[in-house]
């Protein structure tokens, strides 16, 4: 076991906390014991793993309050008598109960975290259930989904319209969990939710029950079949209209299509979600097939912007074109939340990362998937257009990876947006290679889908597929703020050109092929070094007569004299 982890643990379990905030170098943020527990992989998580959560409540909307219980299944992946789950302070843990022997588990709470103790040891492989009873009034978010927390919203005509957002801040905000990424249900999840006579309660998955309560309330049974992240299980409640439809895929596979829209919004919805389609056809072509088949894809119209909830995404955009009418090219028409939030049913949901730090492989991957989708539609020189669009919102503002085994959540920019999907824009040109750049892109969702991953997993990826060390590329541009400049002069000499190019404020072992053009339709991939100025001679072109290819590459530029 690590030292570290050990010492920490050594110190929770003693009751004595951890000794002081640890400061980070980079973010320069002070974590303490509540972020280590939230975002560390303790010997009190590690012990065990979830194979499958069985979550059942009753919401009462005109409190804001719920409450009921979680069962847990999970198999022991070590000796061990005390396990953590994580419920947040405000809401009350009402006790953990052993199913197979009806027996009360004694339990201590400590920041967010809850420790179950078992009082005898549970021996590796074995396979338990824990009833864990909770209830409170969760948080209420007040900008969802950049904050996590419920939304209490009222329709049009002022009636119940209640969602919850938690991606960042966990979905233990609102029932207890294992809240850490790396651990999806691997059995997946029923989800049962009652609500008040008149109201739809649409969750993650298929609908397998109604149940109509004696209390006035309507219980609506929903089940996944597959791991979902934690923070992608959801409830939308509202006065649903459902409406369905199909996607055929190319080898004639039928995928369901479900959408609840707000009953007024029904003709609306029948529209505006044809565009469901050829989104989905278009992540077919470059991914693969639509990963929860089984489970269908849905879109579930919600109080807030969006989230790409597994299989019943988050749908806010208003049926306009964008986001919220605008963000991409005036002459450009397709709704940005459909196309990405469907994204991320591959980047975010089927591949999940294993820390918050990592959310690049969630949010980088699924909007250059946005560019992809241009790509698709409309076609290479658009696609460009598209991406180069987004560039302006790029800051270099941090590291696009940031601090491990804290919940990291504090992005003070957008750049695992828009900069990551640049460095996967800027990889595919230093392929310089389409097919082997999509091929490599597809093999790893296909290699990897319902699983999660780390960053490592994806640099060595890109290693295998091409014989070749990016490693310097990524330290680069994912743990560096700053981006590759390039430094070139050029000289003329008995009636030739020659060009001086070179790398600065690069980290050591940078490497990258860029694109140039001469005159005419003259194309030339250069290899420069870092510090190192090479030569390349041009031959008899004018000054004015050389363009580096800016647009296919994340890098600034400076001429030298």
């Amino acid at each position: 076991m690590n030292q570290r982890l050990l010492f920490i643990w050594m110190l929770i379990i003693g009751g004595i906390g951890y000794l002081d905030a640890q400061t980070h170098p980079t973010f320069k943020k002070k974590f303490t014991e509540a972020d280590t527990l939230r975002g560390m992989l303790t010997p009190a998580r590690t012990c065990y793993d979830v194979k499958h959560y069985g979550l059942n409540i009753k919401i009462d909307p005109s409190k804001k309050y719920l409450e009921g219980h979680v069962d847990m299944t999970f198999e022991a992946k070590e000796d061990f008598i005390t396990l953590q789950v994580d419920l947040f302070p405000n809401m009350d843990f009402d006790g953990a109960i052993l199913l197979e022997d009806n027996r009360e588990l004694k339990v201590k709470r400590r920041h967010g975290a809850v420790f179950i103790n078992f009082g005898n040891r549970v021996t590796e492989g074995e396979r338990k259930t824990v009833r864990m009873n909770y209830s409170g009034y969760p948080i209420e978010a007040k900008r969802a989904p950049w904050d996590g927390g419920f939304v209490w919203g009222k329709d049009e005509e002022g009636r119940d319209w209640i969602g919850v957002a938690c991606e960042g801040d966990g979905a233990s905000l609102w029932w207890p969990n294992k809240d850490h990424l790396s651990d999806e249900p691997d059995d997946g999840m029923d989800i049962s939710v009652a609500v008040p006579e008149g109201l739809i309660c649409v969750s993650n998955g298929n609908l397998v029950g109604e149940t109509v309560l004696d209390s006035g309330y309507h219980q609506f049974d929903w089940r996944v079949g597959y791991p979902i992240n934690n923070y992608n299980v959801t409830v939308n409640i509202a006065h649903y209209a459902h409406w369905e439809d199909e996607y055929i895929s190319p080898e004639g596979d039928r995928l369901a299509l479900d959408y609840y829209v707000l009953d007024y919004n029904l003709k609306k919805s029948e529209k505006h979600f044809q565009q469901v389609k050829p989104t989905l056809r278009v992540f077919e072509h470059y991914f693969g097939k639509y990963p929860f088949w089984e489970d269908g894809f849905a879109l579930v119209e919600t109080p807030y912007l969006g989230m790409e909830h597994q299989g019943a995404i988050a749908y806010g955009n208003q049926y306009m074109r964008g986001y919220l009418g605008g963000m991409i090219p005036d002459d450009m028409d397709f709704d940005y939340i459909i196309v990405h939030e469907t994204g991320h049913e591959y980047f975010g949901n089927s591949i999940s990362c294993n820390d918050h730090a990592e959310m690049w492989l969630h949010e980088s991957f699924t909007t250059y998937m946005e560019t992809l989708f241009v790509e698709g539609t409309m076609g290479y020189k658009d696609a460009l257009r598209y991406i180069n669009s987004q560039r302006k919102y790029i800051q270099n503002a941090q590291p696009i990876i940031g601090p491990m085994d804290v919940n990291w959540k504090e992005w003070i920019s957008s750049d695992h947006y828009y900069k990551g999907a640049w460095i996967l824009h800027t990889l595919r040109h230093a392929f310089n290679d389409d097919k082997a750049f999509f091929s490599m892109m597809k093999d790893f969702h296909e290699k990897n889908k319902i699983r999660n991953v780390t960053t490592k997993n994806f640099v060595d990826h890109v290693r295998e597929y091409t014989d070749k060390d990016f490693t310097g590329f990524f330290e680069q541009y994912l743990y560096e703020k700053g981006i590759p400049t390039l430094q070139y002069k050029l000289k003329k000499k008995g009636g030739n050109t020659y060009l001086y190019y070179k790398w600065d404020g690069v980290v050591d072992g940078f490497t990258m092929p860029i694109g140039l053009q001469l005159e005419g339709e003259r194309r030339v991939m250069i290899s420069p070094e870092k510090d190192k100025w090479k030569k390349l001679k041009l031959g008899r072109v004018k000054k004015g007569e050389v363009v580096f290819f800016k647009e296919l590459f994340l890098i600034d530029i400076e001429k030298r004299l």
